[in-house]
């Protein structure tokens, strides 16, 4: 017995040796300052199964890996410590940087490189990154003018998504940000951007395969955890909701854009005293947010306690959107929250879409509004020209009530208006489907004589596609209907939905 074995003998005892993640660690990076690759591989990946969420020997492993030419496992590995580990370790970026510029991909590198020196201008690796963006633009000719150009380019399309999005214009939305992902595949927003569409006109299994088909593309993606979040919200999914909280509560975003998405999603999902956190940190350091993002800050700055800075920044977001007056956070329990039907600019929007469905959705909605007058009687009316002999006929319903095939789908809205009012974002994904579903029963000279029949399959359909669990029977009895009646109609309405 050789001397080291019996200094592990004590009183009878075999005292083991269990090496730790540390250890290997150490091994890995004698391997490493030798540049022997293969072993420093090995024990830096040992070092790993030990201490999986250690993110200095993941990162070194990815060193290593761009070392022996692995650099696809490379950037998992630095894109796993970002989106996993440790969101601050920005070195990872300048490493990331480095890898795309060796296989190609100029673009790529260019984004890391600048998000480096966003996030690090006076870190340890600013003047080799300065240096890799000089040879960056030299490489591939006028890079950064055609960067700058695909991104104003982006930049416009987003924009208008996000106002056909928050003016109730999915379809439109849907159409646009179709094509941006068709031209920039992976442009995440734009996909998270998709699925928020399909999500509020109703078609939620469409809307959450999107966000998985993001997840497993780019794992960890914060936009589409956090509509994950917002889509369970919304369905009622308690126990979901509950989990992602959790994942999300430990996330520390270092980008302006996901500290404001992470806090505008908790204050929606009425986490308040976490969407203050993130939010007014961004106030603090003087972002300059949109309607939204005041909406949301002065929301949860009121119900954490933060009154009178409430109030103030409720005067900012009145500037952007002044229709939103009444819809304050002191009054959100005792005041009637405004819908769609009470806001003249959306409604005027939306008769100037270019679909068919969405102009009757707001003549709809001009039937019912506060502000019937108003609009009724505005030039904006008359001179759109948009308008079919169908639209004509509404507005000669609503200006006179003489009957017409339009009364019809009047009626059966007006049956929706007694269960979903205020018609909010959702709500109208509801209005949409049953005045697409009109346009093509129209053009078929399809009967509507059966007017909660039809109220009651349109609104089953609806809560099917948004995968809400509810039963034909509990929809025919809100319709006074039987279940079989119900089931005949709900047949039709797929038919033409399909």
């Amino acid at each position: 017995m050789g001397k080291d074995a019996k200094a592990r003998i004590q009183k009878g005892k075999l005292l083991s040796f269990i090496p730790t993640g540390e250890y290997y660690f150490t091994k890995g990076l004698k391997a490493y300052h030798r540049r022997d690759f293969i072993k420093a591989k090995k024990y830096l990946g040992r070092a790993m199964q030990l201490e999986p969420g250690e993110p200095m020997i993941t990162c070194q492993l990815a060193i290593v890996s761009t070392e022996l030419g692995e650099f696809e496992n490379s950037n998992r590995l630095l894109h796993q410590i970002l989106e996993e580990l440790d969101s601050e370790m920005v070195e990872c970026h300048y490493f990331l940087a480095n890898n795309y510029a060796h296989i190609g991909f100029f673009k790529d590198a260019y984004h890391h490189a600048k998000l480096y020196l966003q996030l690090e201008p006076d870190g340890d690796f600013s003047e080799d990154t300065e240096e890799l963006i000089e040879l960056l633009t030299f490489e591939a000719d006028g890079l950064e003018d055609e960067l700058f150009l695909e991104q104003e380019d982006l930049i416009f399309k987003q924009e208008q998504a996000r106002e056909l999005l928050e003016s109730g214009y999915f379809p439109k939305a849907i159409e646009l940000l179709k094509e941006v992902v068709k031209e920039y595949p992976e442009y995440w927003s734009a996909y998270n951007n998709l699925a928020l569409a399909y999500f509020y006109l109703g078609k939620t299994e469409k809307a959450e395969s999107i966000l998985q088909d993001v997840l497993e593309r780019n794992p960890g993606n914060l936009h589409a955890l956090c509509n994950k979040l917002i889509f369970a919200h919304y369905q009622g999914q308690t126990k979901n909701v509950t989990t992602m909280l959790q994942s999300l509560k430990k996330i520390q975003p270092l980008l302006i854009e996901h500290q404001f998405k992470l806090g505008t999603s908790f204050a929606l999902v009425g986490e308040y005293e976490l969407g203050y956190l993130w939010l007014k940190k961004l106030y603090k350091n003087g972002f300059d947010g949109d309607g939204p993002f005041y909406y949301w800050l002065s929301y949860s700055a009121y119900f954490t306690g933060y009154e009178n800075f409430a109030q103030n920044i409720w005067k900012k977001m009145l500037m952007i959107y002044p229709d939103k007056e009444g819809m304050e956070p002191w009054n959100a329990e005792k005041a009637p929250i405004n819908g769609l039907e009470d806001q003249s600019g959306s409604i005027f929007q939306k008769l100037e879409s270019d679909y068919v469905e969405e102009r009757l959705f707001a003549l709809f909605l001009t039937a019912i509004s506060s502000n019937k007058e108003e609009i009724i009687t505005s030039k904006r009316l008359f001179q759109n020209q948009k308008f079919t002999s169908l639209e004509k006929e509404y507005i000669s319903l609503i200006r006179s009530g003489k009957p017409s095939m339009t009364s019809d789908a009047q009626e059966i809205a007006e049956l929706f208006y007694e269960n979903f009012q205020p018609i909010g974002t959702i709500e109208s994904g509801l209005y949409l489907m049953w005045f697409s579903l009109y346009v093509e029963v129209s053009k078929a000279n399809i009967s509507l004589k059966n007017k909660r029949a039809w109220a009651g399959a349109v609104e089953y359909m609806w809560h099917k596609l948004r995968s809400e669990k509810v039963s034909q029977q509990e929809v025919a009895e809100r319709y006074g209907l039987s279940t079989a009646t119900i089931g005949k109609y709900v047949k039709i309405v797929n038919d033409y939905l399909n």
